[in-house]
């Protein structure tokens, strides 16, 4: 059989295509910069050739609370593990020198009864640690090697008990765990605010339980290079951060726009618009405080690069009052509204004030105009619902023509 041939003619299906075939790869224009700090508050850096590797060593207890999770659950069960496979050991040693393993020995009290072969003096070696005591072994006053034994694995057991139990509850209770509710807007914003230019960004806490002497701070990390020739890959700058209250400390009970004003001693005053999105830097926000609950101080952190700020927009509110008590909707959280900002840099702004006069001014033009429209609009739509309701009542009162008909077969139409 003939294949059957395609509805569409090859000679336009080909160059059709053909070219999708042999695309010219696309490239950014811009490479994609390593994050400092990821948006989740990690940071992003990598240790290597690290040649003094006992210091870690050193402290095993930070060691063993840095590790992950199924790490320390091999060590957790291989530390218990292996303390009662070397107390067997002892006590099968102890029962062998006193001859407790020999059948034919009668009439002798051994030192440990029942422990007859290495698995008994394994199960002795747990019931002693663990302080089971099942009772079918049970040790004699024969021995004093066997009670130094016993003293000596009931000390050792203790401290492995110690260790591993605060190992565990210190994991569970790391302060970066009550720092997964404490959450940073996705997007920071530049706006203007009482006249400046201000970086500001959301903060807020999920839980009821308050974060004791909370406190904001910033960093701008870039790279920069001294007037000597030095690179400084990790430059980091501290920013001044003004809190919504007259305090260093901030009272986090409801979610708070952090703001920086962008003035004289900011990295950020030579920057414009176009000069953001071209700079390469990362703005780090750190909040610290204790937990109410636990006492144990906490930190969360997150980061945001040029094209993770927003310029010319502003947090929308999201407290409301609703029946005498004020409602937060989080899922308004990080939604942003535009308003009227210049797109030159706080210096230009600071040098020319009728730009910000300008751009206000623009803007109200602008608000106007959009009022009139939607005014316009509704006076339109008014209107027609008026002419269709006029329509409406006019066809259900008019009359309708009746017809008469006589006795002669005419038909008299009267007269309306």
């Amino acid at each position: 059989m003939l294949p059957r041939k395609s509805i569409i003619p090859e000679e336009f299906v080909l160059p059709v295509i053909t070219p999708g075939l042999f695309r010219k790869p696309r490239f950014r224009d811009r490479p994609e910069k390593a994050r400092f700090l990821t948006k989740s508050g990690a940071c992003n850096l990598a240790h290597k050739n690290i040649r003094e590797q006992g210091r870690f060593l050193q402290d095993v207890f930070t060691t063993l609370v840095d590790l992950k999770w199924r790490y320390t659950l091999v060590v957790f069960t291989m530390s218990f593990l292996c303390s009662w496979l070397l107390f067997a050991m002892v006590w099968w040693l102890v029962a062998f020198g006193h001859g407790d393993l020999n059948p034919n020995r009668v009439g002798i009290e051994p030192c440990v009864t029942n422990v007859k072969s290495f698995t008994s003096a394994f199960l002795f070696s747990i019931e002693v640690q663990v302080t089971i005591g099942f009772g079918g072994r049970m040790m004699t006053e024969q021995c004093p090697t066997a009670i130094t034994v016993l003293i000596v694995q009931n000390i050792a057991g203790l401290i492995i008990n110690a260790v591993m139990l605060g190992c565990i509850f210190m994991k569970t209770a790391q302060a970066h765990r009550r720092a997964e509710t404490l959450i940073f807007s996705r997007h920071a914003v530049i706006a203007v605010r009482n006249n400046k230019l201000c970086f500001m960004f959301r903060v807020g806490d999920l839980r009821k339980s308050m974060i004791i002497g909370a406190a904001v701070r910033m960093q701008v990390v870039k790279k920069t290079t001294t007037p000597e020739g030095e690179v400084i890959p990790i430059h980091q700058i501290d920013v001044h951060t003004e809190n919504p209250i007259e305090c260093s400390n901030i009272f986090l009970v409801a979610p708070l726009i952090i703001s920086h004003t962008i003035d004289k001693t900011s990295p950020l005053y030579d920057l414009s618009f176009n000069d953001l999105l071209d700079n390469d830097l990362e703005i780090i926000v750190i909040l610290e405080g204790v937990v109410e609950t636990t006492g144990i101080t906490t930190q969360a952190r997150t980061s945001y690069m040029p094209e993770e700020i927003q310029w010319g927009h502003r947090f929308v509110p999201i407290v409301t009052e609703e029946d005498g008590v004020y409602s937060v909707d989080y899922s308004k959280f990080g939604n942003t509204a535009k308003v009227a900002a210049p797109r030159c840099s706080a210096r230009e702004l600071d040098e020319k004030p009728s730009i910000l006069i300008q751009a206000l001014q623009k803007s109200e033009l602008s608000h106007q105009n959009s009022l009139r429209k939607r005014n316009n609009s509704m006076r339109r739509n008014n209107s027609m619902r008026q002419n269709n309701s006029m329509r409406r009542n006019n066809s259900s009162l008019m009359v309708p023509k009746v017809q008469f008909l006589t006795p002669n077969g005419s038909q008299n139409v009267p007269e309306t």
